[in-house]
C-alpha cells in the first residue's frame, strides 16, 4: 500500500510539473497484455450491443479488456452509444476513427480527404467529437486512419503517391486531427498509431516510420497482421505475418506500448490449421514481442465477391475454438484494465 501512495504521488507532482503524460490513463501491464476484439458488429462495424459482447466473453470464456468498433466520418456523429455500452461492460473501447464518406467501398479520396481535412473543412466535426469525447471523460483507445500504408483506403498514402508527398502529408493530418481533439480538452483518448504489416506498394517512401507522425500525438503503436484471409491468398504463417512487422514498428519509438490492434486468421484447412496457427499467435505474443500490451482478436465472417466466405471466427472450427480458449486462459492476459 505504502508504495503504490508514494507511485500516485509522484504521478501526480510529475503531472502537475508538465514532466508525465497524462493521457495516458489506462496503464500498459508490466508481464502481461489486454486481450481484446471486435466481435462482428456489422457492414458499419458499428452494431454494436452488449448481448454481442457478452454471448463471445462466454464463448471464449474471457472477459475483454478492450471491444473494438468503428466510427467512420460519412456517418458524422460522436459514437456515444457504442461507447457507453462497451464501458457498461467493463471494457474499454478501441475506435477505429476513419476519414470515409459513402459509398464505404469508394477507394479514392472524397469527402473527406487529407487536404480538405487540412484546410479546416471539417473542423467543426473534428471538435464536436472531441467534445463529446471529453465529456464521455473515460479512457479510449482511438486509431485515426488505420493501415495508411496500404493501398485500399481513401486516406492512404498510395492515392497521394510520392511525388505529392503522400506520407508527409498524411503526418499533417494526423497532427491536426489529434491537436484539434485535445483543444477540446479530450486528454482521456488515448492515440494510437495504427498501421499494416505489410507497407503496399513495398517502397521506401511508403514505410511505417515514413507516416510517423511523432511522439508527441502518439500513445501506442498498433499493428494490423493476418494470416490467410482470402481463397487465392496462399497460407501466412505467423513469423511470416508478425516479425519484420514488429521490429519494423518498434524502431519508431524506443518506449511506446505495441498493441496488435488487429489480429487474426480464416479458415482453409487444405492450406493449414488455423488452431495451430493461433496457439503459436498466442504463444510468441508471450514470449517473442515484450512491448506487445494488447491484442485484439478479428472476429468476423464476410462474403467476398467471388462467393466466398472468409470465416475468421473463433467457432469457424471446433478445433479453432479450443485453441483460442486455451490461449486466452493464460494469466498473461487481462481481462480487465489495470487502470480505469
Amino acid at each position: 500500500m505504502r508504495c503504490t501512495v508514494i507511485l500516485l504521488f509522484a504521478i501526480a507532482f510529475l503531472r502537475g510539473s508538465g514532466q508525465a503524460d497524462e493521457r495516458n490513463l489506462l496503464i500498459p501491464p508490466a508481464g502481461q497484455a489486454y486481450t481484446g476484439a471486435y466481435i462482428d458488429f456489422g457492414d458499419h462495424e458499428d452494431g454494436v450491443s452488449i448481448e454481442k459482447i457478452q454471448k463471445f466473453e462466454t464463448l471464449v470464456r474471457k472477459k475483454q479488456a478492450i471491444v473494438a468498433s468503428s466510427s467512420w466520418w460519412g456517418e458524422r456523429s460522436f459514437p456515444k452509444h457504442n461507447i457507453e455500452v462497451i464501458q457498461a461492460n467493463g471494457s474499454v473501447p478501441l475506435i477505429y476513427w476513419s476519414p470515409w464518406d459513402r459509398p464505404y467501398d469508394l477507394k479514392a479520396p472524397n469527402t473527406f480527404s487529407l487536404t480538405s481535412i487540412l484546410a479546416g473543412t471539417h473542423d467543426a466535426y473534428i471538435d464536436n467529437w472531441g467534445r463529446q469525447a471529453h465529456e464521455n471523460g473515460k479512457p479510449i483507445f482511438v486509431a485515426w486512419g488505420l493501415e495508411m500504408n496500404g493501398s485500399w483506403f481513401p486516406w492512404s498514402g498510395f492515392f497521394y503517391g510520392k511525388e505529392n508527398g503522400g506520407a508527409e502529408t498524411f503526418k499533417k493530418a494526423y497532427r491536426y486531427v489529434v491537436q484539434r481533439v485535445r483543444a477540446q480538452h479530450a486528454t482521456n483518448v488515448i492515440w494510437v498509431f495504427h498501421t499494416n504489416n505489410t507497407s503496399a506498394p513495398d517502397d521506401p517512401w511508403n514505410t511505417m516510420a515514413a507516416y510517423y507522425p511523432g511522439d508527441d500525438v502518439v500513445d501506442w503503436l498498433g499493428l494490423s497482421a493476418y494470416g490467410q484471409q482470402y481463397r487465392g491468398q496462399g497460407w501466412v504463417s505467423c513469423e511470416q505475418s508478425f516479425a519484420a512487422a514488429y521490429k519494423e514498428i518498434c524502431a519508431l519509438s524506443p518506449t511506446k506500448p505495441v498493441m496488435f490492434a488487429e489480429w487474426g486468421i480464416g479458415e482453409f484447412p487444405l492450406h493449414g490449421s488455423k488452431a495451430k496457427w493461433i496457439t503459436q499467435a498466442f504463444d510468441l505474443f508471450q514470449t517473442a514481442y515484450p512491448r506487445v500490451k494488447a491484442a485484439v482478436f478479428w472476429h468476423e465472417r464476410w462474403q467476398n465477391e467471388d462467393g466466398f466466405y472468409s470465416n475468421l471466427r473463433v467457432y469457424s472450427s471446433v478445433a479453432a475454438l479450443e485453441a483460442y480458449r486455451r490461449g486466452v486462459a493464460s494469466p498473461f492476459w487481462l481481462g480487465a484494465p489495470v487502470s480505469y
